[in-house]
């Protein structure tokens, strides 16, 4: 393969490792003093919109039809603002985090700037409004097209542009939750899939500079208030057991229903293509009147949960109405993420579970804040297959760090029990979706690039020597890094787990193939 004149700043790059390191970790805190800057606009805009949005609720109950007739009027205006928006910027449907993913391994690129402005405005009004999406994905694409206009400004190179990519994804998510270990660990884990230094130091750095910018706007508190949480005693394990495995069957319940949201918006009464928002929204409209709980992302109502009694039919209405109300918001298509939805509905869940556990004398009252915690991990990791983030996440979030343990036994057991059942991760099954439905073009001259990927251990090319491997058409091996020792790839080279390759390429199909040799045991 002839290597372009445009890859020679990578290929130096890969030759001065350390000092390309030290760069990025440098650039990582530029990119989070604007990502955060940008996410925590969004998310104070989102919290003023939220106190704006219950008064004014408290007016229109209020007030004679008139009023009530003009809200409704100005909920479809609004809806058809939203679709123009999304019809003029595709890329900022949704959560995001399938496009930044698509953006990480070159399926896709974002036009950031249109991706910026689209996202925050229709973000704040969608959400604003009341539909049930959450903020933390839009959050997460709004960090991930800042560094990358922070990339492109500078004019750095694709492979690099990728890795300020992944530190602004951290940032925006840290912001969001005040939670920089779980920003780190969710753009590591899922987004970029690579532990390696190079990722680390960038993420790391915007997600704490992130971080300090989130507390001098909203404070240090834990995002998620319970009160006192107890120990969660070692002898209820069992309990967290069985949570992790019900849990895990409702995260593909949950999924499933998720991906097939869009076919309810197929229905022929949708004759307009704007028509499915402005129903979004006017669902919203009436629950603001009869069921305002379950309006917007819902931190309020996990705040709430633990002075609510303890009914059942109350959390199991609920439940009910959060997860169809979320089905019917994100599969309206406007920017928005089901991240914190995720989070809610597993709460609500717990609840459920924790109250029969109660009721049949298997636990004490005093630990049903447990079995919620317990669950939104759970629920979590069954959906998004991110055991180490959701563990990590929770913790921080609620401030519960003495419940490690436990959290990590039902998010394993989740995560197994998901796989078992045949569940996928669904920001991988969104990606896919993505571009096959839809086409995305990559500029030209960004086709082809430089790309790092991990050897894992037992994967198709642990132990193989270079000469051994049947690389796809249009890829070649450039580097091989194992830790500090840089090794040249020629026919005596021998791939070891751990190993971090990089490849040139200029189909991101034949990109994908070689990441599943690497990763997967068969191809």
């Amino acid at each position: 393969m002839h290597i372009s004149g445009q890859l020679i700043p990578t290929i130096r790059q890969l030759n001065a490792w350390p000092r390309f390191r030290l760069r990025l970790f440098a650039e990582g805190t530029v990119v989070g003093i604007f990502a955060g800057l940008t996410a925590g606009f969004f998310r104070w805009v989102l919290e003023e919109g939220t106190v704006l949005r219950k008064y004014i609720y408290t007016i229109l109950i209020q007030s004679g039809p008139v009023v009530n007739v003009t809200w409704f009027l100005l909920l479809a205006l609004a809806g058809y603002i939203l679709w123009r928006c999304v019809a003029y910027e595709p890329d900022a449907a949704g959560s995001g985090i399938p496009q930044v993913k698509g953006a990480i391994s070159c399926s896709l690129h974002m036009r950031w700037f249109r991706v910026l402005w689209v996202k925050l405005f229709s973000g704040i009004v969608g959400i604003g409004l009341g539909l049930s999406l959450g903020r933390e994905g839009p959050s997460i694409q709004l960090g991930a097209v800042t560094a990358q206009g922070i990339s492109e400004a500078l004019r750095r190179t694709r492979m690099e542009e990728r890795y300020l990519i992944t530190a602004g994804a951290s940032a925006g998510l840290a912001m969001a939750f005040n939670a920089p270990l779980a920003g780190v660990l969710f753009a590591l884990e899922e987004l970029h899939r690579n532990f390696s230094g190079v990722v680390l130091a960038p993420a790391m750095a915007a997600a704490l500079i992130a971080t300090v910018i989130c507390r001098l706007i909203f404070g240090s508190q834990a995002v998620f208030q319970f009160g006192v949480l107890p120990s969660f005693p070692v002898t209820y394990t069992w309990l967290a057991v069985l949570v992790g495995i019900i849990l895990g069957v409702c995260g593909i319940v949950f999924d499933k229903g998720l991906l097939a949201a869009n076919r309810f918006y197929r229905l022929p009464i949708f004759t307009k293509p704007w028509l499915p928002v402005v129903f979004a929204l006017f669902t919203a409209g009436i629950l603001g009147y009869v069921f305002p709980q379950i309006l917007g992302g819902g931190n309020d109502l996990i705040n709430s949960l633990h002075v609510m009694p303890l009914s059942l039919k109350l959390f199991a209405a609920l439940l009910i109405g959060k997860f169809l109300f979320t089905l019917i918001s994100y599969g309206c298509g406007v920017p928005g993420g089901f991240f914190l939805p995720i989070l809610v509905i597993g709460a609500l869940l717990g609840s459920v579970l924790g109250i029969c556990f109660i009721e049949t004398g298997l636990m004490e009252e005093k630990y049903l804040s447990d079995i919620v915690i317990i669950a939104m991990a759970a629920f979590f990791t069954a959906s998004v297959h991110s055991p180490i983030t959701g563990t990590v996440l929770i913790m921080e979030m609620t401030g519960s760090y003495e419940h490690l343990l436990v959290l990590c036994t039902a998010s394993l057991i989740a995560l197994v029990t998901a796989k078992i059942c045949g569940g996928k991760p669904i920001y991988d099954i969104l990606l896919e979706r993505l571009l096959t439905e839809g086409e995305r073009v990559v500029p030209k001259d960004e086709k082809r690039n430089i790309i790092e990927l991990t050897v894992n251990s037992g994967s198709v090319l642990d132990g193989k020597g270079v000469r051994q491997v049947i690389w796809p058409p249009h890829v070649a091996l450039v580097d091989i890094k194992r830790g500090d020792i840089e090794i040249i790839p020629d026919d005596g080279a021998v791939l070891q787990a751990g190993d971090y390759i990089y490849i040139l390429s200029d189909v991101p199909r034949f990109v994908e193939k070689v990441r599943h040799m690497a990763e997967d045991e068969t191809v």
